[in-house]
């Protein structure tokens, strides 16, 4: 079953979090608390927004998006953050469940793209995101800035910009 995650899921879904980020050999850069997912997820102006697969009531997955913008097609779209399913839960749908309500969010709000990015060497999500028909953007290299690059640049710009 896939749903809208609610406030009493915010434990789970910073469990699972937690659970990625290790997965993706990445577990010290994983420092949101469950009062910043709270806020970002239920807080007076959301700016994320969650679905949970359960199984007998247990959150077993979790799929995290937000609203992105095309300047290309005027519409916006879905940016998929994080999804996740437990491992010992996976091979059962989850996964596909949670994109497929993804698509379902699109297409009933008229947005004309759903975005996510995969590391390279993640050949089962990898897999999986070809057997529904998803597309490498092969040509497109994704560049983020952060901590003190971010802050110098940030200290350049114009007081009146922001």
């Amino acid at each position: 079953m896939i749903r809208t995650a609610t406030p009493a899921d915010v434990p789970a879904i910073h469990a699972m979090i937690r659970e990625l980020a290790e997965y993706e050999r990445a577990l010290e850069s994983a420092k949101a608390t469950e009062e910043q997912l709270r806020d970002a997820l239920f807080g007076e102006h959301p700016a994320v927004f969650g679905l949970i697969a359960e199984e007998s009531g247990t959150p077993v997955g979790f799929a995290l998006w937000f609203r992105n913008f095309s300047t290309w097609t005027g519409t916006h779209g879905v940016y998929l953050e994080d999804l996740y399913v437990r491992p010992a839960h996976r091979g059962g749908g989850h996964g596909k469940s949670l994109l497929a309500a993804l698509a379902q969010i699109c297409v009933r709000r008229g947005y004309g793209r759903f975005e996510w990015s995969v590391l390279d060497w993640n050949e089962p999500s990898i897999g999986i995101y070809k057997s529904i028909g998803a597309q490498p953007m092969d040509e497109w290299t994704v560049f983020r800035l952060t901590g003190e690059a971010l802050h110098e640049l940030a200290a350049t710009a114009d007081a009146n910009a922001a």
